[in-house]
Protein backbone atom coordinates (compact mmCIF):
# COMPACT_ATOMS: atom_id res chain seq x y z
CA UNK A 1 0.00 0.00 0.00
CA UNK A 2 1.75 3.11 -1.20
CA UNK A 3 -1.23 5.36 -1.94
CA UNK A 4 -4.55 5.76 -0.24
CA UNK A 5 -7.33 7.61 -2.03
CA UNK A 6 -10.11 9.09 0.07
CA UNK A 7 -13.18 8.96 -2.16
CA UNK A 8 -16.81 9.80 -1.66
CA UNK A 9 -19.47 12.32 -2.39
CA UNK A 10 -19.13 15.97 -1.45
CA UNK A 11 -19.93 16.85 2.16
CA UNK A 12 -19.41 13.37 3.64
CA UNK A 13 -16.41 14.40 5.74
CA UNK A 14 -13.53 13.29 3.49
CA UNK A 15 -11.52 16.37 4.42
CA UNK A 16 -12.18 15.85 8.13
CA UNK A 17 -10.95 12.24 7.80
CA UNK A 18 -7.94 13.48 5.79
CA UNK A 19 -7.08 16.08 8.43
CA UNK A 20 -7.35 13.54 11.26
CA UNK A 21 -5.12 11.08 9.39
CA UNK A 22 -2.45 13.56 8.36
CA UNK A 23 -2.39 16.37 10.88
CA UNK A 24 0.01 18.80 9.23
CA UNK A 25 2.03 18.91 6.03
CA UNK A 26 -0.88 19.12 3.63
CA UNK A 27 -0.22 20.10 0.03
CA UNK A 28 -3.03 21.58 -2.05
CA UNK A 29 -2.59 21.02 -5.78
CA UNK A 30 -4.43 21.44 -9.02
CA UNK A 31 -4.83 18.39 -11.18
CA UNK A 32 -2.67 18.96 -14.32
CA UNK A 33 -4.57 20.85 -16.99
CA UNK A 34 -7.43 21.81 -14.65
CA UNK A 35 -8.32 24.16 -11.83
CA UNK A 36 -9.71 21.29 -9.78
CA UNK A 37 -8.07 21.09 -6.36
CA UNK A 38 -7.11 18.01 -4.40
CA UNK A 39 -5.11 17.57 -1.22
CA UNK A 40 -2.15 15.28 -0.67
CA UNK A 41 -0.03 14.44 2.34
CA UNK A 42 2.15 11.66 3.71
CA UNK A 43 1.53 9.45 6.67
CA UNK A 44 3.07 6.30 8.12
CA UNK A 45 1.13 3.08 8.36
CA UNK A 46 2.89 0.14 9.97
CA UNK A 47 6.28 1.77 9.38
CA UNK A 48 5.64 2.46 5.70
CA UNK A 49 5.33 5.92 4.12
CA UNK A 50 1.99 6.28 2.38
CA UNK A 51 0.67 9.08 0.17
CA UNK A 52 -2.83 10.04 1.22
CA UNK A 53 -4.92 11.87 -1.36
CA UNK A 54 -8.24 13.60 -0.65
CA UNK A 55 -9.75 13.52 -4.13
CA UNK A 56 -12.62 15.75 -5.27
CA UNK A 57 -16.10 14.49 -4.42
CA UNK A 58 -18.05 12.37 -6.89
CA UNK A 59 -21.38 10.61 -6.91
CA UNK A 60 -20.34 7.86 -9.31
CA UNK A 61 -17.65 6.79 -11.74
CA UNK A 62 -19.71 8.26 -14.60
CA UNK A 63 -18.53 11.88 -14.31
CA UNK A 64 -20.95 14.75 -14.81
CA UNK A 65 -18.56 17.67 -14.29
CA UNK A 66 -14.86 18.55 -14.36
CA UNK A 67 -14.23 17.67 -10.70
CA UNK A 68 -15.80 14.24 -11.15
CA UNK A 69 -13.75 13.72 -14.32
CA UNK A 70 -10.58 14.44 -12.33
CA UNK A 71 -11.66 12.03 -9.60
CA UNK A 72 -12.29 9.21 -12.06
CA UNK A 73 -8.99 9.91 -13.86
CA UNK A 74 -7.07 9.88 -10.55
CA UNK A 75 -8.62 6.53 -9.67
CA UNK A 76 -7.75 5.09 -13.09
CA UNK A 77 -4.14 6.30 -12.80
CA UNK A 78 -3.66 4.75 -9.35
CA UNK A 79 -4.34 1.08 -10.09
CA UNK A 80 -2.41 -0.04 -6.99
CA UNK A 81 -4.08 2.36 -4.57
CA UNK A 82 -6.17 1.43 -1.58
CA UNK A 83 -9.48 3.30 -1.62
CA UNK A 84 -11.21 4.50 1.53
CA UNK A 85 -14.82 5.16 0.60
CA UNK A 86 -16.06 7.80 3.01
CA UNK A 87 -19.85 7.63 3.34
CA UNK A 88 -22.28 9.84 5.25
CA UNK A 89 -23.80 7.28 7.63
CA UNK A 90 -27.12 9.11 7.68
CA UNK A 91 -27.42 8.59 3.89
CA UNK A 92 -25.61 5.28 3.50
CA UNK A 93 -27.45 4.11 0.39
CA UNK A 94 -26.13 7.10 -1.59
CA UNK A 95 -22.51 6.31 -0.80
CA UNK A 96 -22.77 2.58 -1.31
CA UNK A 97 -23.41 3.04 -5.04
CA UNK A 98 -19.98 4.62 -5.51
CA UNK A 99 -18.34 2.11 -3.18
CA UNK A 100 -19.74 -0.79 -5.20
CA UNK A 101 -18.49 0.77 -8.44
CA UNK A 102 -14.99 1.02 -6.96
CA UNK A 103 -15.12 -2.54 -5.61
CA UNK A 104 -16.25 -3.71 -9.05
CA UNK A 105 -13.13 -2.10 -10.59
CA UNK A 106 -10.99 -4.40 -8.42
CA UNK A 107 -9.58 -1.94 -5.88
CA UNK A 108 -8.99 -2.89 -2.26
CA UNK A 109 -11.58 -0.88 -0.35
CA UNK A 110 -12.32 0.15 3.21
CA UNK A 111 -15.78 1.59 3.87
CA UNK A 112 -15.72 4.47 6.36
CA UNK A 113 -19.21 5.12 7.69
CA UNK A 114 -18.47 8.67 8.78
CA UNK A 115 -20.84 11.01 10.61
CA UNK A 116 -21.89 8.04 12.73
CA UNK A 117 -23.19 10.46 15.38
CA UNK A 118 -25.54 12.08 12.85
CA UNK A 119 -26.92 8.69 11.83
CA UNK A 120 -27.50 7.69 15.46
CA UNK A 121 -29.20 10.98 16.34
CA UNK A 122 -31.40 10.60 13.22
CA UNK A 123 -32.39 7.10 14.33
CA UNK A 124 -30.66 5.48 11.33
CA UNK A 125 -29.61 1.98 12.31
CA UNK A 126 -26.79 0.33 10.38
CA UNK A 127 -25.41 -3.09 11.15
CA UNK A 128 -21.81 -2.36 10.15
CA UNK A 129 -20.72 -5.94 10.87
CA UNK A 130 -23.43 -7.33 8.58
CA UNK A 131 -22.50 -4.79 5.91
CA UNK A 132 -18.86 -5.92 6.18
CA UNK A 133 -19.93 -9.54 5.88
CA UNK A 134 -22.03 -8.84 2.77
CA UNK A 135 -19.46 -6.66 1.00
CA UNK A 136 -16.38 -8.62 2.05
CA UNK A 137 -14.47 -5.40 2.79
CA UNK A 138 -13.57 -3.76 6.11
CA UNK A 139 -16.27 -1.41 7.40
CA UNK A 140 -15.49 1.10 10.15
CA UNK A 141 -17.55 3.79 11.83
CA UNK A 142 -16.11 7.23 12.46
CA UNK A 143 -16.94 10.68 13.68
CA UNK A 144 -13.97 12.36 12.03
CA UNK A 145 -14.68 15.79 13.49
CA UNK A 146 -14.19 14.25 16.95
CA UNK A 147 -11.45 11.78 15.98
CA UNK A 148 -13.65 8.80 16.86
CA UNK A 149 -12.82 5.62 14.97
CA UNK A 150 -9.78 7.04 13.15
CA UNK A 151 -7.34 4.59 14.75
CA UNK A 152 -9.64 1.73 13.78
CA UNK A 153 -9.73 3.06 10.21
CA UNK A 154 -5.93 3.00 9.99
CA UNK A 155 -5.75 -0.46 11.55
CA UNK A 156 -8.33 -1.90 9.15
CA UNK A 157 -6.52 -0.60 6.04
CA UNK A 158 -4.22 -3.62 6.17
CA UNK A 159 -7.29 -5.90 5.88
CA UNK A 160 -8.45 -4.42 2.58
CA UNK A 161 -8.25 -6.66 -0.48
CA UNK A 162 -10.01 -6.75 -3.83
CA UNK A 163 -13.39 -8.52 -3.83
CA UNK A 164 -15.19 -10.03 -6.78
CA UNK A 165 -18.52 -8.26 -7.25
CA UNK A 166 -20.14 -11.61 -8.06
CA UNK A 167 -19.48 -12.76 -4.49
CA UNK A 168 -21.34 -9.71 -3.17
CA UNK A 169 -24.25 -10.36 -5.52
CA UNK A 170 -24.42 -13.98 -4.34
CA UNK A 171 -24.48 -12.86 -0.70
CA UNK A 172 -27.17 -10.25 -1.37
CA UNK A 173 -29.41 -12.62 -3.31
CA UNK A 174 -29.19 -15.15 -0.47
CA UNK A 175 -29.68 -12.51 2.27
CA UNK A 176 -33.22 -12.16 3.60
CA UNK A 177 -32.39 -9.40 6.09
CA UNK A 178 -30.77 -6.06 5.46
CA UNK A 179 -27.65 -4.41 6.80
CA UNK A 180 -29.50 -1.20 7.57
CA UNK A 181 -33.05 -0.06 8.19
Amino acid sequence: MRKVLLMGQSNVGKSAVFNRLTGAGVTESNYPGTTVDYFKSRMRIEGQDVDLIDVPGTFSLQPKDKAEEVTVKMLEEEKDALVVCVIDSSKVERGLYLALEIIEKGYPVVIDLNMWDVAKSGNVKIDSEKLEQILGVPVVTTVATQGEGIKDLVTRMKDAAPVQIEKIIDKISGDKGGAYS
